[in-house]
């Protein structure tokens, strides 16, 4: 059996952004002008930010309110950030079984580090600033065993990358969702995944 390396998205899988993401649009609307129903576009995380965004502004500003944004995020979107339930247990259990993991997520490499250092969850390798299937280039390069996410799209980043993919119905999508996204097993929440590990482990080995 291969090395064991297991990928993770970020936000509603691993951490639950959405208080620091709403405050950070918030923040936004004062310095723009442009109003962003925060609760609304927390509830659906998964996407690029530039989705979001141009929701809200006109073609002409998405750029610009990108980057507004973005130097927004550390004041105030990190603090508020809590794990996930079960996440620091989930990544114990990948390095218990002398497994590593690597973060993969839609949200930039730089801001999606602050979250980890803020919250110490020691992951081994990142690569940010990927959605859906672009994920699977990450995936593939560092040798994913499986990837672990809350959205459709990373079951379809699975699929691309040939690997099974874990849902978790904590984010936007329901179980169902992810499950007719091809997801290989959905859980709960993180505080299922290890002993869901010891499982795919053991499929993988009678392989």
């Amino acid at each position: 059996m291969p090395p064991l390396m297991v990928g993770f998205d970020l936000d509603m899988t691993l951490v639950d952004s959405r208080p620091g993401i709403a405050a950070a649009y918030r923040a936004l609307t004062a310095r723009t002008g442009v109003y962003v129903d925060a609760d609304a576009a927390v509830s659906r995380l998964g996407p690029p930010l530039r989705t979001e965004i141009a929701r809200w502004f006109p073609p002409e500003r998405v750029a610009e309110a990108v980057v507004e944004y973005r130097k927004l995020y550390p004041a105030y979107a990190i603090t508020p950030t809590l794990p996930m339930p079960g996440a620091e247990a989930a990544i114990g259990a990948v390095h218990a079984r002398g497994g590593r993991v690597m973060v993969v997520t839609s949200k930039i490499g730089r801001l999606a580090k602050l979250h980890l250092d803020h919250l110490g969850l020691a992951v081994d390798e990142l690569a940010g600033d990927l959605f859906a299937e672009e994920k699977a280039t990450a995936l593939r390069e560092h040798g994913a065993t499986l990837y672990v996410g809350d959205h459709v799209a990373d079951m379809a980043a699975a699929e691309a990358a040939g690997i099974p993919g874990v849902g978790v119905a904590t984010g936007p999508c329901s179980r169902a969702e992810l499950a007719a996204a091809g997801a290989y097993l959905v859980l709960k929440d993180l505080t299922e995944f290890p002993a869901a590990l010891d499982r795919i482990i053991g499929l993988a080995l009678e392989q």
